[in-house]
């Protein structure tokens, strides 16, 4: 829901670190996996209910999933591979520090984090989806023309997402009932992007004939 917005503020300070990236001949895979490396600490660290550092090893991911693209295109390689890369380590990624949390108190907070896990499956496989269909169908991406594939929009993109893992941190005692909610709204993204996607290839599919 956020992205639209978030992620062309982002462009100036990212582009500005891809550029010194750039400078010491880091290709933009190197980064995709340097990022994925960093963020994926997170998972042991949260195990051991080291919050701070996790949260620490979350951002450090993020920024780096963003310098990825910005240095691609500064250095011209922009490319499915490393779109696919990208977006492929995302989900682990995400899943891992989701998985953090159940390790950290397994009695409290598996079954919301199974839950979490659930959600994501559907908002990650809608997303991809429909992004493989609008790739066979030629579809625009009006609002994201930056990402490797379509961008299909949602209540919960990766904004909010990034937020919910910053606020699962930030409370950790909290997480069962925080993660809930998250789920919840995870669904609802699951559920509109299923509607939204089928009928907009159906109405393309239409125009075709």
């Amino acid at each position: 829901m956020l992205d639209r917005w978030t992620m062309p503020l982002a462009q100036r300070p990212l582009k500005r670190f891809a550029n010194a990236l750039h400078k010491w001949r880091i290709t933009p895979d190197q980064a995709t996996l340097w990022a994925f490396l960093i963020g994926m600490t997170a998972l042991p660290l949260l195990a051991w209910e080291h919050y701070g550092l996790a949260l620490l090893a979350i951002v450090l991911n993020r920024i780096g999933d963003g310098v990825d693209g910005a240095l691609a295109r500064i250095s011209g390689r922009t490319s499915e591979a490393g779109g696919f890369l990208d977006i492929g380590l995302d989900f682990v990624f995400y899943a891992a520090v989701v998985l953090g949390f159940a390790l950290a108190n397994p009695a409290q907070n598996a079954l919301a984090a199974t839950l979490l896990l659930f959600a994501f499956i559907g908002t990650g496989t809608s997303f991809l989806a429909f992004a493989i269909a609008a790739k066979q169908k030629s579809l625009t991406r009006p609002n994201f023309p930056n990402k490797a594939f379509y961008y299909l929009e949602g209540l919960t993109e990766g904004t909010e997402t990034v937020l919910a893992l910053v606020v699962f941190c930030l409370f950790p005692g909290h997480f069962s009932t925080l993660a809930t909610l998250f789920a919840s709204a995870c669904l609802v993204t699951t559920a509109t992007r299923l509607w939204g996607g089928y009928w907009t290839l159906r109405r393309h599919e239409a125009n075709e004939r």
